[in-house]
């Protein structure tokens, strides 16, 4: 695996953030000025790309197919897979991301000013295509296997992964690159600003996602790169790879109702789908990366659903997004990252923030600072606009 977030650029960073409650969130006073209401967001650092991409490969590669390009250097790296390994294999890619605002914002204003289209470039092509973070890897890497992006809003991630297991399954590919990116830039979230989404919390930039907290007033928009290499386990153990874990169940569902409206309902049906799908059930699920994104209806939502399924029970619940903002598009490839991180390290990282719950968070058994224990069942819940759940279950290898 392998991660590029405000947490972090590389998976020891990242470890050590999670287990501290190291918030990675800040204020770009840019936004601000742009014309934002809240100039909160996750400060991700920029990949310095010179020297290890060409420049013809570069100018087609937009912000979040940077940061996922990085990631996937990573995870391949982890996984023993070299470029020779890549030109004689099949290996497929499916990633979640967004639109890109940025390279589409760049291309209004050059026609505004010049009027004319050759004064575009290609690489603003490549680079505001939907697929473009799929394109460019699947060039990069020379992947020749099942190559597509998945959009499903803020369960883009997850699904990949989902499918990606789901391929596998089926016996049509031994190996996928699956993931998440997000662009981070200003261009990207101006309307998410004008839904009055984002928390304005700004005077503690680090105290202002706070995820089931009865004075929660708004995510915080933050982005960056997963990439995870799932494999076929009988495929992995004959060349010796080395296995971080098991993804073992994939449920998803849709709300069916209104194009922003959460529903207990539907996170119950992809959580318990998740979890049939693994053979687990609630009693043997030790911790729930939560998708609660610090706003009001979405967190309440997720919060009585939770409680449906596991008031009572022993499962530790926190939300990462207190610490990363809401990674949108990317956010979960990169929750099953920290999930996995937290496995390997038996710790469970803190819901910061956590104050004061509410009347449906107090019934639930959330993890208000960093807990120290085993890690073998982890279900991580991922939720989206337009009514799009994704949930999936992570279990620890057992040889």
């Amino acid at each position: 695996m392998g991660i590029w977030s405000c947490l972090g650029t590389d998976k020891a960073s990242v470890k050590e953030s999670l287990y501290q409650g190291r918030s990675g969130i800040g204020l770009e006073p840019e936004r601000l000025e742009y014309g934002y209401r809240s100039g909160l967001t996750g400060i991700v650092e920029k990949p310095k790309l010179k020297g290890l991409l060409d420049r013809r490969i570069r100018v087609g590669l937009a912000e979040e197919g940077e940061y996922a390009y990085m990631a996937a250097r990573q995870a391949f790296e982890q996984a023993g897979i070299d470029d020779d390994y890549l030109l004689n294999n099949e290996v497929g890619v499916i990633f979640g991301n967004d639109s890109s605002s940025k390279p589409v914002m760049e291309c209004k204003q050059i026609m505004d000013e010049k009027h004319d289209t050759a004064m575009l470039g290609s690489g603003n092509i490549f680079q505001s295509m939907n697929s473009t973070v799929t394109m460019n890897l699947n060039t990069i890497f020379h992947l020749r296997g099942i190559n597509f992006t998945v959009s499903a809003a803020c369960a883009s991630g997850s699904h990949s992964i989902g499918l990606g297991m789901m391929m596998i399954r089926q016996g049509l590919q031994d190996m996928v690159l699956c993931g998440g990116a997000q662009e981070t830039n200003y261009y990207s979230m101006a309307s998410f600003d004008a839904l009055s989404a984002f928390s304005v919390r700004m005077d503690e930039p680090t105290k202002a996602s706070r995820p089931f907290d009865r004075n929660r007033d708004g995510l915080i928009p933050s982005g960056g790169a997963a990439a995870l290499v799932l494999e076929d386990y009988d495929h992995a153990m004959a060349r010796g790879a080395k296995i971080l874990c098991e993804v073992a169940g994939y449920g998803f569902s849709s709300n069916g109702g209104g194009i922003s409206q959460p529903s207990d309902d539907g996170s119950l049906m992809a959580m318990s789908r998740a979890m049939k799908d693994a053979g687990v059930g609630v009693s043997d699920i030790d911790y729930i990366n939560a998708h609660a994104t610090s706003t009001h209806q979405g967190d309440m939502y997720e919060a009585m659903a939770l409680g449906r399924l596991f008031q009572g029970q022993r499962a530790l619940i926190s939300s990462t997004k207190s610490m990363t903002g809401h990674e949108c598009w990317m956010a979960g490839a990169s929750e099953i990252v920290y999930s996995i991180l937290m496995m390997q390290h038996n710790f469970v990282a803190p819901n910061i923030n956590f104050e004061e719950p509410d009347e449906y968070s107090e019934k639930l058994n959330i993890a208000a600072k960093t807990v120290e224990t085993e890690l073998n069942t982890i279900l991580s819940n991922s939720f989206g606009f337009g009514g799009t759940n994704s949930a999936l279950v992570i279990k620890k290898l057992r040889k």
